[in-house]
């Protein structure tokens, strides 16, 4: 981004990254694509928050980016179902942000920042995956990335930008509309998903991926048998997909990465099993997930703003 006529350091961007827990603001350096140090502020926001506790948590953590100079397009990223365009929250029966449903949290959100800025909101999986494909470095000309959480979450990249509409990816760009033997992939995969299995398994329901996670890399039996088929089936549903898109790399993000020593042998699996898998794709963790996601939202926000 070019400097201005006087050499001053171009405005730093504004970007919110919203999860089921929490809020995160940072300004993002749009020359480094890096995150400001120092510039971080992390808040706790309740999955069950309604709208007026929803947009305090928001503007709380945006204040905490008053007094630098910010580009007017705040980058903002979050899990759907959400309208992106209309800035509407279409949250319903998904276990978080239900009493946000019909919500337009783009409209109040923008009396909450300073005069003159706007919201742009995306996908925090096309963020993670747009920061991600920014801040490697090789980027790759074709790239897939998951994020793997509550639920799944996805991205195809031709170089840096963006594919939802295209036969060489599933519809909507969304790995999560997938099926695994006729049942929603999110069935088999999801935090829901793997905690059923194991109570169904042990008569014990745990705490979700990281208990499992732990409870497998100590060799826990049920554990592991949990893990490994929800994650080769993972694999095998994107492996045609990751061949149609003929894409080289395949980043892989959310918490569920930080257990990547214990998920990421059945994924790696799951896609080369598959009859018509990619011939050959690198695998990535990134366990700077939260760094991707918001380096991700400000590019957003620098190409529509």
């Amino acid at each position: 981004m070019p400097t201005s006529s006087r050499g001053a350091a171009p405005a730093a961007v504004p970007v919110l990254d919203i999860g089921g827990s929490h809020v995160t603001a940072a300004a993002v350096d749009p020359v480094a694509v890096r995150v400001i140090p120092g510039s971080r502020q992390r808040l706790p926001l309740s999955p069950d928050a309604d709208p007026p506790l929803f947009l305090t948590a928001l503007a709380a953590a945006a204040a905490g980016l008053a007094g630098r100079r910010l580009h007017p397009v705040w980058g903002i990223a979050l899990p759907g179902p959400f309208d992106y365009a209309a800035g509407v929250a279409r949250y319903r029966g998904v276990g978080k942000f239900d009493a946000l449903d019909g919500f337009p949290v783009g409209e109040h959100l923008t009396r909450l920042l300073p005069p003159g800025a706007r919201p742009l909101f995306l996908n925090d999986a096309h963020a993670f995956a747009l920061g991600a494909w920014h801040t490697s470095p090789d980027r790759p000309a074709r790239m897939a990335a998951l994020t793997l959480g509550t639920g799944v979450g996805s991205a195809f990249l031709d170089a840096g930008r963006i594919v939802t509409e295209s036969p060489e990816v599933p519809p909507e760009g969304r790995a999560d509309l997938l099926t695994i033997d006729g049942d929603p992939l999110e069935e088999r995969v999801s935090t829901r998903a793997v905690t059923a299995r194991y109570a169904a398994l042990t008569g014990r329901v745990p705490a979700g991926w990281r208990e499992l996670t732990s409870a497998a890399a100590a060799g826990e039996g049920a554990a592991r048998e949990v893990v490994d088929t929800a994650l080769s089936a993972l694999g095998g549903a994107l492996a045609p997909w990751l061949s149609a898109f003929k894409a080289t790399t395949l980043v892989v993000g959310g918490s569920v990465a930080a257990s990547w020593p214990t998920v990421g042998p059945p994924l790696t699996a799951g896609l080369t099993a598959h009859d018509e898998g990619p011939a050959t794709v690198h695998v990535v963790p990134r366990t700077d997930g939260e760094d991707a996601a918001l380096v991700g939202a400000a590019v957003r926000a620098l190409r529509e703003g």
